[in-house]
C-alpha cells in the first residue's frame, strides 16, 4: 500500500487490521452461514443461524450428511425460505457427490474457488470472494463489485461518481498482492463507530452478485 498515499493514511488512522476476528469453525459452516445470511440483517441472521445450529448435538454442524437428513419442515421451522432451503439441499448434494471437496478449497488457486462455489445455487462471487479472505484467509482478492468498496472508494478519493468495477480493478494494482487488506481498510472507513475498535468482518453491503 505505499504506492497509494490516500489509502495508507486510512490505514495509519484506522489502525491494526483484524481481518482475522470472528470466523465461522470449519468451511462448511462457513458457507451455511453465508445462505443464511443473504438478504437478512446481521441481527435476524444470527438468529436464524443459532435456531439452526441447535438442531445438532453441542450446537455444532457435525457433516453436511446431517444437514441433508433434516426434512424441509425442519429447516422451515428454523427460518429458512423455501429458496434456501434448495440452496442448502444443492450444497449438501455437491458435496456428498464430490462435485465440492471442501478440504481441496484450500490448495486451489483463488479462481478456481469462486468457480467451485459459484457452481452451488445461490453462491455468487461475492460470497466466494467473502470466503476466500475471511476463511481461506486468501491475502490478495478485491470484490470490486461489492458495494461497500465503490462506496469507499468514491468518499475516500472524492470522486464525484462512483466508480465502475474496471476503475477499482486497475486502483488495486497499486494495493497487490494485499488486496484483501486493502478493502478491510475501506470498507473500515465507513463505519460510524470509531475506526480504531472496527470489528474484524465487513459492513453488510448488497452486492448484484451476492447470489444468482
Amino acid at each position: 500500500m505505499r504506492r497509494d498515499p490516500v489509502l495508507r493514511e486510512a490505514i495509519k488512522r484506522i489502525g491494526p487490521c483484524l481481518m482475522a476476528d470472528r470466523q465461522r469453525k470449519d468451511h462448511l459452516t462457513a458457507l451455511v452461514g453465508a445462505i443464511v445470511s443473504q438478504q437478512l440483517s446481521t441481527k435476524a441472521a444470527a438468529t436464524i443461524f443459532g435456531r439452526f445450529v441447535a438442531l445438532f448435538p453441542d450446537n455444532h454442524i457435525p457433516h453436511a450428511a446431517a444437514i441433508a437428513a433434516l426434512t424441509d419442515e425442519q429447516l422451515r421451522s428454523v427460518g429458512f425460505s423455501g429458496q434456501k432451503t434448495s440452496y442448502i439441499r444443492d450444497l449438501t448434494a455437491r458435496i456428498a457427490d464430490g462435485g465440492l471437496n471442501l478440504a481441496e478449497l484450500e490448495t486451489l488457486p483463488d479462481e478456481m474457488v469462486i468457480e467451485r462455489l459459484t457452481a452451488v445455487k445461490g453462491f455468487g462471487r461475492w460470497t466466494a470472494e467473502m470466503f476466500l479472505m475471511f476463511r481461506l484467509h486468501r491475502p490478495d482478492v478485491l470484490p470490486a463489485g461489492d458495494l461497500g468498496i465503490v462506496n469507499a472508494i468514491q468518499r475516500l478519493y472524492r470522486l464525484r461518481k462512483k466508480p465502475k468495477a474496471n476503475r477499482i480493478l486497475k486502483m488495486g494494482e497499486a494495493w497487490r498482492p494485499y488486496r484483501s487488506v486493502a478493502s478491510w481498510y475501506l470498507w473500515q472507513t465507513l463505519r460510524n463507530e470509531p475506526l480504531s475498535k472496527a470489528a474484524g468482518t465487513p459492513p453488510r453491503s448488497r452486492s448484484a452478485s451476492r447470489a444468482r
